[in-house]
């Protein structure tokens, strides 16, 4: 039997159910999509016996067949140095303090092994299992990575190269070994300490012959200043004929923070609106 008490009861549970029932499913979020800032794709590269990762990003706002020149980095991965140098590219581009350039970043595998020449001192061969390969590397970009962008993208016959710390000493080894391969050179505290520096005292001896112009920019931060001598670089590249070279002291930047607004000035200055040097 149900008395009345209990009766006034159940109808108070049945009215706090009705206004305090299950909690409303909350609304579902908007369905996302990836974030694409350009094209990423593998070369199996014959020259260094391995599968490559290149990235590759065009400015928005040019038109899908206008051929572009093309700026190559090594340090070229998503979680390397690819995104903000897009940015930068991106920036310049919008704002007409650059020409529009393709950007081609290669993703390291083994960077002490690609971005060093040769040594003789102990403690640079130390520094990795191996290193010294830094031939093989451009043999790759010349024979394989260049012909695969020509066949995939309209570009140009202008060619750039940008690096930082071993990138940036690869940048200066590729003007010196072979400086046909780029129009310009842009070197972030390039590491000149390799092989007791001997590619400054190798241009010394035997200066660059080059026949037609190119540019060469070379940042120095406070860090840098250690192993990178102002009146050697000038004594060495300043007289070189046929090559535009600038060199920046970057005194309030350290050897992690240089790239980005050295990045900036050099692409300004080399790659600015006026066209290339």
């Amino acid at each position: 039997m149900i008395t009345a008490s209990l009766l006034r009861v159940l109808t108070l549970l049945f009215v706090t159910c009705m206004c305090f029932g299950p909690a409303a499913a909350a609304p579902a979020l908007p369905e996302s999509t990836p974030l694409v800032i350009g094209e990423t794709w593998f070369i199996d590269s014959q020259v260094l016996g391995e599968k490559r990762r290149i990235n590759v990003y065009r400015p928005a706002g040019v038109p899908a067949d206008a051929a572009l020149p093309v700026l190559y980095m090594p340090d070229g991965g998503l979680a390397e140095d690819f995104l903000h140098v897009a940015g930068l590219l991106q920036v310049g581009a919008a704002n007409l303090t650059m020409r529009p350039f393709l950007l081609v970043g290669i993703e390291n595998t083994q960077r002490r092994r690609d971005l060093t020449g040769p040594t003789v001192v102990a403690k640079d061969r130390s520094i990795a299992p191996r290193v010294g390969e830094s031939q093989a590397f451009r043999d790759f970009i010349r024979n394989e990575l260049m012909p695969q962008m020509a066949r995939r993208y309209q570009v140009t016959a202008e060619r750039a190269i940008v690096g930082e710390s071993l990138g940036g000493l690869f940048v200066v080894e590729t003007l010196v070994q072979e400086p046909d391969l780029f129009d310009t050179y842009i070197a972030l505290d390039p590491s000149l300490w390799w092989n007791d520096g001997a590619l400054l005292k190798q241009v010394s001896a035997h200066p660059v012959t080059l026949n037609r112009p190119k540019n060469l920019y070379i940042g120095s931060s406070a860090d840098g200043r250690s192993f990178i001598d102002q009146p050697v670089l000038a004594a060495t590249f300043g007289k070189t004929e046929n090559l535009h070279f600038d060199f920046e002291s970057w005194p309030t930047e350290t050897h992690a923070t240089i790239y980005h607004p050295a990045a900036l000035r050099a692409f300004r200055l080399m790659l600015g609106t006026q066209g290339s040097r």
